[in-house]
């Protein structure tokens, strides 16, 4: 005789399977099912939620399309300040940072945590009993816009934590981006329907993430990841394991980040992805360098506008030189008129160049 399932059951087994699919796919990039297949799942769960709306839920991957539209932001003050990093453009920099470290344990040994530094929009999400409540955009550092039901919409973040050994109450901080790929999509849709195209991934994933419907926001496939976990639960003692539990409760955290124990480990890093950044599916603009130590960090305090542990070092920007064919003329839905330089295809960053929008003086620059 055949076992019957609850609907509660069906619909709890059907959510666990396709976060754990989303999860393969969006984050691990290794899927185990085809998209028919996945779209199955998600049409069963869509058909039960509706015949049993008691058992909605805001966590649901059914959510993820985005079907409200967002009256405006709410501005909300961060738990703690989104603060930005010093900025360094040479190694002779990198080295003065290293020393004002070094004297500031008194000549303790310490390890430092090299990441790349991804050119997106950063993101504070906040998760209790691990589901997602909260994302809220830096903003000025002390207060930004609640965002919650467009980064909602982003698959490759986690709508519910995986496992069970996170703490209750869960800050995590990152960077959504806008792959190269998909900013090459819409930008074409936007040319064919005569709209100025966004002028680089960031502005887009900027953009996108301000958008009123949900629905255009998922639309676009914006990615993220994550570099930065706070609770006041105990969680490990340094940045790097940190940022490898988070990564096991189911957030995107990069391969590259790596732990170095000299100046010269940090310079091979820096050396290494000057090049190999560019053949990154997001856009990067240099490098992170965070003191591994917690108890370290804490240590070394702030000053009033950036962490004293944490610097980043900025790679040049990078420049191209092709031919501009001419200039047309593009009439949007609203009537404004967009100059648009058509250019000779030029690589930049990881995307093909073939057109920029010239309807200010900053782009014509």
């Amino acid at each position: 005789m055949e076992k019957i399932v609850s609907p509660a059951l069906q619909i709890e087994e059907l959510r666990r399977t396709l976060r754990e699919h989303e999860y393969r796919y969006y984050v691990l990039s290794s899927p185990t099912i085809g998209d028919l297949e996945y779209d199955a799942l998600m049409k069963r769960l869509e058909e039960l939620e509706l015949q049993y709306p008691e058992w909605d839920s805001p966590d649901s991957p059914t959510h993820r399309v985005g079907s409200d539209k967002t009256e405006g932001f709410v501005s909300v003050q961060h738990e703690r300040p989104m603060l930005s990093l010093g900025n360094t453009y040479n190694y002779d920099e990198v080295g003065d940072f290293y020393r004002r470290v070094a004297d500031g344990l008194g000549g303790y040994p310490f390890e430092i945590v090299a990441e790349l530094k991804f050119d997106g929009l950063s993101i504070s999400l906040i998760y209790e009993d691990g589901a997602l409540v909260r994302a809220v955009t830096r903003g000025d550092g002390i207060t930004g816009d609640d965002v919650t039901a467009n980064v909602r919409t982003i698959r490759s973040i986690p709508l519910r934590l995986r496992g069970e050994n996170y703490p209750r109450l869960l800050e995590v901080r990152g960077e959504i981006l806008l792959p190269f790929k998909e900013f090459e999509r819409i930008n074409s849709e936007r040319e064919a329907a005569g709209e100025p195209p966004f002028a680089n991934p960031r502005n887009a994933a900027s953009g996108t993430i301000k958008q009123l419907d949900p629905r255009i926001v998922a639309s676009r496939n914006l990615d993220a990841y994550f570099y930065y976990i706070y609770s006041d639960e105990l969680l490990p003692a340094t940045h790097y394991d940190r940022l490898n539990a988070a990564r096991e409760w189911g957030f995107k955290i990069s391969d590259a980040v790596t732990l170095c124990s000299t100046r010269e480990e940090v310079y091979a890093f820096i050396d290494h992805f000057d090049t190999e950044r560019l053949n990154l599916p997001v856009a990067t603009d240099g490098i992170v360098l965070k003191v591994n130590s917690l108890a370290q960090q804490e240590e070394l305090g702030f000053t009033a506008k950036s962490p004293r542990w944490a610097i980043s070092y900025k790679y040049q920007a990078e420049r191209a030189r092709t031919r501009l064919r001419y200039v047309s003329y593009q009439v949007g839905r609203t009537g404004a008129i967009t100059p648009v330089a058509n250019l000779d295809p030029v690589l930049i960053s990881g995307t093909v160049v073939r057109r920029a929008s010239l309807h200010n003086a900053d782009f014509i620059a």
